[in-house]
Parts: C-alpha cells; sequence; structure tokens
C-alpha cells in the first residue's frame, strides 16, 4: 500500500509498522534481538509492528501531513520486496517469524561426509 494524504493517521501507522516487520524479518532478527540493539523495550518494538497509536509516532505522522511530507515516509521504510527465491520458498504466504541467530548459526554448521572429526 502506498502512504498517501488520503490515509488515516491509524492507516499510515498501520502501514509503517507492517514494513518495520517486514525489514526486520528480512534481517532475520527477531523482536527481542531488535529491541535489544535499538535499546527499547521488546515491547516497543510490538507496539511499532502493531500499528499502535503511540502519541510520538502519531503527532509525528500529523506534523509530516501538515507540512505536506507524508508522502515522502513511502520512501523512509520502502514495502519489502522478496527475492524471487524467497517467494519459491514462501509460496505465496508472508513470513511471520525469524529464526535468530542460534539457527543461523545450527543451519551452517551441519554435518557432510568427510566432517567425522
Amino acid at each position: 500500500m502506498k502512504i498517501s494524504t488520503t490515509l488515516t493517521d491509524a492507516a499510515v501507522l498501520r502501514e509503517l509498522g507492517q514494513r518495520l516487520a517486514e525489514a526486520r524479518l528480512e534481517r532475520n532478527m527477531t523482536q527481542a534481538a531488535l529491541a535489544e540493539e535499538a535499546g527499547v523495550a521488546k515491547r516497543t518494538v510490538e507496539r511499532l509492528e502493531s500499528g499502535e497509536t503511540a502519541t510520538q509516532l502519531s503527532g509525528f505522522v500529523r506534523v509530516c501531513r501538515a507540512l505536506g511530507l507524508l508522502d515522502r515516509l513511502d520512501s523512509l521504510i520502502p514495502e519489502a520486496i522478496a527475492s524471487p527465491l524467497a517467494q519459491l520458498d514462501l509460496r505465496g504466504r508472508q513470513r511471520q517469524r525469524a529464526t535468530g541467530r542460534k539457527a543461523a548459526l545450527a543451519k551452517a554448521k551441519q554435518w557432510t561426509w568427510g566432517n567425522e572429526a
């Protein structure tokens, strides 16, 4: 969905939240890992991704709307476009969870023939 002046503040917040979640998943980060890296509570990340109305963020959207800058938020967090391989892997579904670093490390250390030592 394109962010434009015709959307309500709540719709803009939901779209931004969804894009933040997609960006996080694209980087294979859990909400907890993102919260830790950003120095915020996990609940803050959950609220942002769900688009729950937050005073500062909704105020930010209103100021951008008043300044005629709301359309520029679309380029701030662009819509995620899955790679062709990711699209095949997802089979039309939308990614919901990140595997986290432990799973990625475990996958990288899988046993293969000749590595018995």
